[in-house]
């Protein structure tokens, strides 16, 4: 017997991250964070000391001056990169440090 008023999961998610947005931005915030080290890869993860996000802006701590030089050169294309890996627009700007 089926009921009149069902949902699919995706519906009850979706109305559910609606009216918790804070959780999404946290949710969407983490796959940020893994994005780094799937699309860069284990050597660029092994570099990285530390890594959040602050009002829209990554922040990245890397070990080596010459890798942070680098990755300075295609901020923008790394930007762009992680947002579409995680089908979302998440940052605005990445800061190495």
């Amino acid at each position: 017997m089926r009921r009149k008023n069902t949902q699919t999961l995706g519906e009850v998610l979706r109305d559910f991250f609606e009216d918790n947005t804070e959780l999404y931005d946290k949710i969407l915030e983490i796959r940020i964070k893994r994005a780094w080290g799937e699309l860069l890869g284990p050597m660029i993860l092994e570099y990285t000391t530390q890594i959040y996000v602050k009002n829209h802006v990554l922040h990245v701590s890397l070990t080596s001056s010459a890798l942070r030089s680098e990755l300075m050169m295609c901020r923008e294309r790394l930007v762009k990169s992680l947002n579409e890996h995680v089908r979302a627009t998440v940052i605005y700007d990445l800061r190495l440090h």
